[in-house]
């Protein structure tokens, strides 16, 4: 539950508007400590994590609590403590979470808490476990190349015949209409 204030300043109010028309943008939420974080590293995670069309924003937790409150998304307050910086992403969360851990294993500084990925919530085991698994445009590639093997294999039988008939001096191969 987010600390509100008796009397709401014009600024805060603003801030946590702000907070949430940021957040509503974004459909996944990784959450991680930044603590110990120079800001060359941050930069260097930033650029990285922009590549896979993604944004990595330092957030005030009690704005962002009230934010994701407004936005009815309630569970994320646990994720809410202390230094919070969030990876909010559109596009394949998995890939965020692999630039994520790959980048912690290099600078252990960071912290990932947790995430909320397609209306569920992510522990930090749960998160690294996905990251693992191959993204939605690997998927993609791999079923694509399991559908057209036998087509391949196809034509290749059909033309090696082909050429087996050209070599033979047999008959002559059709001509091209």
């Amino acid at each position: 539950m987010a600390v509100r204030a008796k009397k709401l300043q014009p600024a805060k109010t603003q801030a946590i508007e702000s907070a949430k028309n940021l957040l509503q943008g974004y459909e996944d939420f990784i959450f991680t400590d930044y603590r110990g974080l120079t800001v060359e590293q941050i930069t260097d995670l930033r650029h990285q994590l922009r590549a896979k069309e993604c944004s990595f924003k330092v957030v005030k937790n009690n704005f962002a609590r009230i934010a994701f409150e407004e936005l009815k998304i309630d569970s994320v307050s646990d994720f809410l403590a202390g230094p919070t910086a969030v990876a909010l992403s559109k596009g394949d969360t998995n890939e965020v979470a692999k630039v994520l851990y790959d980048f912690a294993k290099n600078v252990p500084a960071l912290e990932i808490k947790g995430g909320l990925v397609g209306n569920e919530i992510y522990d930090a085991a749960k998160l690294e476990a996905f990251s693992k698994l191959p993204g939605k445009s690997q998927l993609i590639a791999m079923i694509m190349s399991t559908i057209n093997a036998p087509v391949q294999k196809l034509a290749a039988t059909l033309q090696a015949y082909v050429d087996k008939k050209s070599a033979e001096g047999g008959a002559e191969a059709p001509a091209a209409e």
